[in-house]
C-alpha cells in the first residue's frame, strides 16, 4: 500500500510543477490571448479532440459561466456542417499537447477564410496549430505524470489550468461581480442566495394573516391557525402595524392567564415594533435577520409601514437559501 500511495504523490507532485512551472514562464501571449478575447464581440469557439476535447469542454463551460459566451465546437463534426456556427466575430481556441492533431489542423484553411481570430493552447510553439494561431499560449510539460510517458496526464492538467487562468483574468478585467455570476448560476446555491428577494417569497393578499387590536384572542388564534404560518400581524382599520402575535405568545399566553386569555384583546397581548424586513432586501438578508434574533418570520411593510407580506423562515430554507 506504501508503494501505491508514493505513486499517488509523484503524479501529483508532477502535475503541481507542472502548473508551476507554466505560471513561471507566463508572458505577453497571455496577456494578447485576453486581450483579443475580451475585444471580441462573437463567442469563444473551443476545439480540440480525444482528452483535449474534455479539457476544451471544460473551459467553454468556464468561460460561459464567468461571463465570456462560449461553445464546445467537435472537430469532427465541425468538418461535417458544424463550422456553420462559426461566424467572423468568433475567437476560436484549438487545444492539442502536439499541435499536429489532424482534425483540428483541417479546419484551418475554412477559418482563415472566415478570418476568424485564432488562439492555439499547445505544448509546441513550432506545431502547425502555433504557427497559423495570431497567439499561442504554451502549456508544455516537461514530463507526463503516467510512467510509459504517453497518457495526459500533466499535459491535461496544464491545459485545464490554462483555460482557468484566462477565464478568470477576463472575469477580472471585466468586472464581473458576484450579482453578474449569479445570473449565469441561477439554479445554484450563489444564484439563489443574490437574486432571490423577500418579494418572491412572502406571503400576501388573502394569505397574509392580519387582525385588528381590539379583536379577542380566541379570533387571533383562528387567523394564525387558519393562515399557517405560526403568527398574525396586528394592524389598525388602515393596514398600518401595530405589532404581531406568535404561537409562542399563544402558549405563554393560556399558561399564565388561562381560560381568560381567550377573552383578552390582541392588543393586551401583541408584541410591539416587530422586526421587519423591505420586499427588495435579498431573501438571504431576511434569514440572516431571522438567525440573529431567533425568530421564524418577519413583516414585510410598504413605504407607509403598512403590512405588505409575512416572510417565514421555511419559505427560505426550501429554496435552498442556506
Amino acid at each position: 500500500m506504501d508503494d501505491i500511495r508514493e505513486i499517488g504523490k509523484k503524479v501529483l507532485k508532477i502535475e503541481a510543477d507542472a502548473v508551476s512551472a507554466m505560471a513561471e514562464r507566463l508572458d505577453s501571449h497571455f496577456e494578447s490571448a485576453v486581450d483579443i478575447i475580451s475585444r471580441s464581440r462573437g463567442r469563444m469557439v473551443v476545439t480540440g479532440i480525444g482528452k483535449s476535447g474534455l479539457v476544451g469542454k471544460k473551459v467553454a463551460a468556464t468561460l460561459s459561466s464567468t461571463g465570456t459566451p462560449a461553445f464546445f465546437l467537435h472537430p469532427a463534426e465541425a468538418s461535417h456542417g458544424d463550422i456553420g456556427m462559426v461566424t467572423s466575430d468568433d475567437i476560436i481556441i484549438f487545444v492539442s499537447n502536439s499541435g499536429e492533431t489532424e482534425e483540428l489542423i483541417r479546419l484551418i484553411p475554412v477559418l482563415k477564410r472566415f478570418n476568424v481570430g485564432m488562439i492555439s493552447m499547445t505544448g509546441n510553439h513550432n506545431s502547425t496549430l502555433s504557427k497559423a494561431a495570431d497567439v499561442t499560449l504554451d502549456v508544455s510539460v516537461k514530463e507526463e505524470a503516467c510512467p510509459l510517458g504517453i497518457v495526459p496526464t500533466a499535459s491535461t492538467t496544464a491545459a485545464l489550468a490554462m483555460g482557468d487562468a484566462v477565464a478568470v483574468a477576463l472575469l477580472v478585467k471585466r468586472g464581473l461581480k458576484k450579482e453578474d455570476f449569479a445570473l449565469f448560476h441561477p439554479g445554484g446555491n450563489l444564484g439563489k442566495k443574490l437574486l432571490i428577494k423577500v418579494e418572491d417569497l412572502m406571503h400576501s393578499g388573502d394569505a397574509l394573516p392580519v387582525i385588528l387590536p381590539d379583536e379577542e384572542m380566541a379570533r387571533a388564534i383562528i387567523e394564525i391557525s387558519s393562515k399557517k404560518l405560526g403568527t398574525t400581524i396586528v394592524a389598525d382599520t388602515e393596514n398600518r402595524i401595530l405589532g404581531i402575535i406568535t404561537d409562542g405568545d399563544l402558549r405563554r399566553g393560556i399558561e399564565r392567564w388561562g381560560k381568560k386569555f381567550f377573552d383578552m384583546k390582541a392588543a393586551e397581548v401583541m408584541t410591539e415594533n416587530p422586526k421587519t424586513v423591505s420586499k427588495d432586501e435579498l431573501a438571504v438578508k431576511a434569514l440572516s435577520i431571522m438567525e440573529n434574533y431567533s425568530i421564524a418570520s418577519l413583516v414585510v411593510p410598504d413605504v407607509d409601514a403598512k403590512a405588505k407580506g409575512i416572510i417565514h423562515i421555511y419559505d427560505i430554507l426550501k429554496k435552498g437559501i442556506v
